[in-house]
């Protein structure tokens, strides 16, 4: 992925928190988010800390008959030292990487689990007829 030197997070992001990236040919949704529980940004009164910054990253191929194989990926920016996540223009690079070999690994078992099946064996077994 390739980052942007003009953006703090090296994406462009919307006042939701939320970007799109297109990675060879296909699109990633992100999503940049605190754990904070209020709507502004505040200390937590036990440690003294901010929250930390989350970077989730989707990746979604359709497929045929209504069939969706899905990719996440997450990355953390911590509040150090008792002041907010300071923007890590990489963060979004590991979550997309993180989501792309998600939907690889998922994608690997998936088809391992349709090379395995038998759909002969998941025929229901015939009752036997009653004796007379």
């Amino acid at each position: 992925m390739n980052i942007d030197p003009t953006q703090p997070w090296g994406v462009a992001i919307d006042y939701a928190g939320r970007a799109t990236v297109t990675e060879n040919g296909h699109t990633i949704a992100v999503r940049v988010y605190d754990n904070g529980l209020g709507y502004t940004l505040e200390r937590d009164p036990f440690t003294g800390q901010y929250p930390s910054v989350h970077i989730s990253a989707e990746f979604a191929k359709a497929g045929t008959g209504d069939t969706t194989l899905r990719g996440y990926g997450l990355a953390v920016v911590e509040a150090k030292d008792g002041v907010p996540a300071v923007p890590d223009p990489t963060a979004v690079q590991r979550a997309v990487a993180a989501a792309l070999a998600d939907f690889e690994t998922r994608r690997a078992h998936y088809a391992a689990l349709c090379a395995a099946w038998d759909p002969a064996a998941q025929q229901p077994v015939p009752e036997p007829e009653p004796l007379p």
